[in-house]
């Protein structure tokens, strides 16, 4: 039995399959479902259970390591921009795949957003999967696994995830000693993922950016002077959220330096790839904060829409909030429909200027007549 596994929630049959297959693991699986549904959760347990001597305690320093995405046998790869990479795939994977292990015991490599593999990087991963190394397990997380090449997903055990619906993630919250409207607010805001649901109802700093949200949607119902001050709000508070992820690449290397602080030896190769995640990370945060704000006013300004048509409270996203009455309700519908397209846009194109398109998005907000 594996005590990592058995803690992942609402898919018994996905741990049921992996909690045989963590005893003799084949070399390669994709986790296939959708956002949400508890792969990356599932994946962390699965890694620990492959290097746990226990088979995934959960007590460990094997274990703790795994479960935080830290241990120096774990290579993780995720999309840089729009895609994965081919050189990210030959220096991730392709040659560590063939070297020893920092430390005793197997290699794993967890692809995230694997349909986000270029044909380039595809090719390269094939050719790993080809002839696996005795000692590698390489996992592919996907919700969209029908776009991955039918060579890469012929070769990989394919895991199967459901959806989780709102109310089980309520319930997991609640019983991992959340409020219980602190629980259905994170569950709604996070659309039934249970990863980012525990995140938001974990502490004040976890609805931070629906602050944000909150400053932004009053400046800009302002009129159109407060559509310019709306951006400049939403792109401080994504500045701020940055900065602040400094101190987690502390703590992720922390395991591996010494007493005077300076890196073992040992572990210099695992702290680079840290490094090397913490920066893509990092480059990724300010425009991922920008969506996780705008999502924050997309809720608001549909819950204002919802009230006006009618609807109860019980419907919702921000149930501990009123809507705001002065918002008028064309003024709410066209500003949704504005920054729903804001989102889309900054998601699908990273090189585009934020501050404008936050700036034509608020301004719809702003200046619409009720």
């Amino acid at each position: 039995m594996s005590e990592v596994l058995d803690r992942v929630p609402g898919q018994e049959a996905a741990v049921a399959f992996l909690t045989q297959a963590a005893e003799r693991p084949h070399h390669a699986y994709v986790m296939a479902g959708p956002e949400g549904s508890g792969k990356s959760i599932a994946a962390r347990a699965f890694v620990a259970s492959l290097l746990c001597s226990e088979g995934g305690c959960g007590k460990c320093r094997a274990c703790r390591l795994a479960l935080d995405d830290r241990h120096p046998n774990v290579f993780v790869v995720e999309p840089e921009g729009r895609d994965i990479h081919v050189d990210t795939v030959r220096e991730e994977i392709w040659h560590p795949a063939y070297r020893t292990a920092p430390e005793p015991g197997r290699k794993v490599f967890v692809i995230r957003e694997a349909d986000r593999l270029s044909p380039a990087a595809a090719d390269t991963l094939l050719k790993v999967l080809e002839e696996p190394p005795a000692d590698a397990v390489l996992l592919l997380l996907s919700a969209r696994a029908h776009e991955l090449p039918e060579t890469v997903l012929s070769r990989c055990h394919v895991v199967p995830f459901t959806a989780l619906s709102e109310a089980f993630v309520v319930d997991a919250l609640v019983a991992e000693g959340a409020e219980p409207t602190r629980a259905q607010l994170a569950a709604r805001l996070a659309g039934g993922n249970l990863g980012r649901a525990r995140r938001l109802a974990s502490g004040e700093d976890g609805l931070r950016f629906r602050d944000a949200a909150l400053s932004a949607v009053a400046a800009a119902a302002a009129g159109p002077p407060g559509a310019l001050e709306a951006a400049d709000l939403v792109l401080a508070a994504a500045s701020g959220y940055k900065k602040g992820l400094k101190a987690e690449l502390d703590r992720e290397v922390a395991p591996f330096l010494d007493e005077r602080g300076r890196p073992e030896d040992a572990y210099r190769g695992a702290i680079r790839r840290i490094e090397t995640r913490f920066r893509r990370r990092e480059r990724r945060a300010e425009r991922d904060y920008v969506d996780w704000v705008l999502l924050g006013v997309s809720s608001l300004l549909r819950d204002r829409v919802a009230v006006a048509t009618g609807a109860g409270e019980r419907v919702l996203m921000n149930p501990d909030l009123p809507p705001d009455g002065a918002i008028p309700v064309l003024r709410a519908v066209r500003g949704l429909a504005a920054v729903e397209e804001a989102r889309a846009a900054l998601a699908e194109d990273l090189n585009l200027n934020a501050r404008l398109v936050l700036e034509r998005a608020f301004l719809q907000l702003a200046t619409v007549a009720a």
